[in-house]
C-alpha cells in the first residue's frame, strides 16, 4: 500500500538540488574564510609551497607584527569608536522617529514618509563627493572665522555621517516593523497611566527587539566594512584611519615586503568582530517576531 505522506518523486529531487546549491555556496564561503585565518598562522616561507598545506606551526607573531607594527590596533580603536557613536546616533534618532510615524497622524507625515522613502534610492557613494565639498566648505567657514576647523578627519563627524546616511533604510525597516504591533499594547498602557514616551520605550522597543537587533547587525556590518567615505573624509596624511582604509595600507605595504603572513592577519582581525557579533546574535535574529500576544 502507497504511504499518503511520502512527497512526489520529483518533489524529493527539487529538494534535494535545493539542499546540494545552498550546501555548495556554504562551501564557497567558509572555505576561503577557513584559508585566510589558516594563512594569518603561517611563516612567510610557507607561502611559497603549497598555498592550501596546512601552517607547520601556529605562528602568531603576524598578528603582535600587524597590530603593533601596522597600526592595525589603532586603526581598530578608530573602527570601534565611529562605528559605536553612529549606532547609537543611529538608534536615538530613528526608532522615535519610525515610531511616530508609523502609529500617530499628524499634518506632512505622508510627506516624510515620501522623502525617507526617496532617500533609499540615493547610494551613498555617489554623494561623497558633495558631502566632502560641503565639509571642505565649513572647514574653510569655520578656520576664517574662529582660526580652527573640525569637519573634516574627525572621526565624531565621519560617525554622524554615517548614521545619516543609513537613517532611510533604518526608519523605514522600522516603520514597517512597528505598523504591524496592534494598537491594544498601547491603549492598554494608557489606561494603566503610562505617557507616550514611557510607552514607547517600556512596551513597543521591547516588542521591536528582533527588529532592532536586526537593523543593528546591517548597520553595524555596513558602518564596519565602509571604506570609500572613511577615505574621503579622513585625508590627511597623517591623521586617523579606520580599519578598512588601514587594511588596504596593509595589504599594499605587505604585498611589495612579501610579508603575507602579516597581511592576512590583518585580514582575521578585521573579520572577527563581525563574525563574534553574527555568533552573539544569530538566534535572536531568527526568533519570532513578537513574543506573546492578545488573547481574543
Amino acid at each position: 500500500m502507497k504511504n499518503k505522506t511520502s512527497k512526489p518523486r520529483g518533489e524529493r529531487l527539487y529538494m534535494a538540488f535545493i539542499y546540494l546549491v545552498l550546501a555548495l555556496l556554504a562551501i564557497s564561503i567558509l572555505v576561503p574564510v577557513a584559508w585566510v585565518f589558516m594563512a594569518s598562522v603561517k611563516q612567510n616561507s610557507e607561502f611559497y609551497g603549497n598555498p592550501w598545506a596546512l601552517p607547520a606551526g601556529l605562528y602568531w607573531q603576524n598578528f603582535v607584527d600587524a597590530w603593533n607594527g601596522a597600526k592595525m590596533g589603532e586603526y581598530m580603536l578608530n573602527s570601534v569608536i565611529v562605528t559605536a557613536v553612529a549606532l547609537a546616533l543611529l538608534l536615538v534618532i530613528a526608532l522615535p522617529a519610525a515610531y511616530c510615524l508609523s502609529r500617530f497622524e499628524f499634518k506632512g507625515r505622508k510627506l516624510l514618509n515620501t522623502l525617507f522613502m526617496a532617500g533609499l534610492f540615493i547610494n551613498v557613494n555617489y554623494i561623497v563627493v558633495p558631502i566632502f565639498l560641503m565639509l571642505r566648505d565649513g572647514d574653510n567657514w569655520l578656520k576664517a572665522t574662529f582660526g580652527g576647523s573640525f569637519l573634516l578627519n574627525n572621526l565624531f563627524v565621519l560617525a554622524v555621517v554615517y548614521a545619516a546616511t543609513a537613517l532611510p533604510f533604518t526608519i523605514y525597516l522600522l516603520s514597517g516593523y512597528f505598523a504591524t504591533l496592534a494598537h491594544d499594547y498601547e491603549e492598554a498602557a494608557y489606561i494603566d497611566g503610562a505617557g507616550y514616551g514611557t510607552t514607547m520605550v517600556r512596551i513597543i522597543f521591547p516588542m521591536a527587539k528582533p527588529s532592532i537587533i536586526t537593523i543593528i547587525l546591517f548597520n553595524f556590518l555596513s558602518f564596519w566594512n565602509e571604506y570609500i567615505i572613511s577615505m574621503t573624509l579622513m585625508s590627511a596624511t597623517k591623521g586617523a584611519r579606520t580599519l578598512p582604509v588601514g587594511l588596504l595600507n596593509l595589504m599594499q605595504a605587505q604585498q611589495s615586503a612579501a610579508e603575507y603572513g602579516t597581511m592576512y592577519a590583518g585580514l582575521v582581525l578585521v573579520m572577527l568582530p563581525t563574525l563574534i557579533l553574527y555568533i552573539c546574535v544569530q538566534r535572536q535574529l531568527t526568533q519570532g517576531m513578537t513574543v506573546g500576544g492578545l488573547k481574543g
